[in-house]
């Protein structure tokens, strides 16, 4: 049987600062990641807050092997020392980890007429130079970006919006913002890619990493850990 660990389960988390650790062993640490912090220091001394500085004030070994958006919630996974960092980064790179998502976005998003419910976006995406961080979407320069997306539910309100549950096959920057608002249907609260009145739907960017699954680096054993989106 596979480990896992939700985040609403009866595991206690470990205290780390202001972070929620849902897990920690000598190769790997994992943290719940609250919208609003930065996963790694920006420039200028305002934005050395953020989540790999917090994990080193109690475990100095602690190392970045992917990262979410500042607005992003939800699971982020952390190595410990040189030797971990490298395997999980080769297991990303490989696209050896599963990663889920669960975002909110404006309108009424239909459900792909196929059997399993799952729609993919495959459209190339690069950076907005003049208008960084922003990334557009290119066919001639971007780099393959495709992302799976499923409907989950229709969301009771005046104002219409879906709920769906994201898979990112490969993993740009902004890549699930970038496609929702390429496929018509940006994410609420998203200040660079959804209209004002889309933004003004929420205070913070609906979109919520929720599912990390991979083989354990020097155990082997499969580990899956899942975090209930708190919108």
């Amino acid at each position: 049987m596979p480990f896992s660990i939700h985040a609403d389960s009866g595991h206690t988390p470990i205290a780390t600062g202001t972070l929620r650790t849902l897990y920690a062993d000598d190769t790997l640490l994992l943290f719940d990641k609250p919208a609003g912090l930065l996963a790694v220091p920006g420039r200028g001394p305002d934005r050395q807050d953020c989540l790999s500085a917090r994990a080193q004030t109690d475990y100095p070994d602690a190392l970045i092997v992917h990262r979410l958006d500042q607005a992003t919630s939800g699971l982020m996974l952390m190595a410990r020392g040189t030797t971990a960092q490298r395997a999980l980064s080769r297991a990303f790179a490989a696209r050896a980890v599963g990663k889920r998502y669960v975002a909110v976005v404006d309108g009424v998003l239909n459900a792909p007429d196929n059997l399993d419910g799952w729609g993919v976006i495959d459209l190339p995406i690069m950076i907005d130079w003049p208008n960084r961080p922003r990334r557009i979407i290119d066919p001639p320069h971007g780099k393959p970006s495709v992302t799976r997306w499923r409907v989950l539910a229709r969301l009771p309100g005046t104002h219409p919006c879906t709920r769906v549950e994201l898979e990112p096959v490969t993993g740009r920057s902004h890549q699930l913002r970038v496609h929702l608002s390429a496929l018509g249907h940006p994410i609420l609260g998203d200040e660079l890619y959804a209209p004002p009145a889309v933004q003004a739907l929420s205070g913070r960017l609906l979109l919520h990493a929720c599912a990390l699954e991979f083989a354990h680096p020097v155990k082997g054993e499969w580990l899956r850990f899942e975090s209930t989106a708190p919108f």
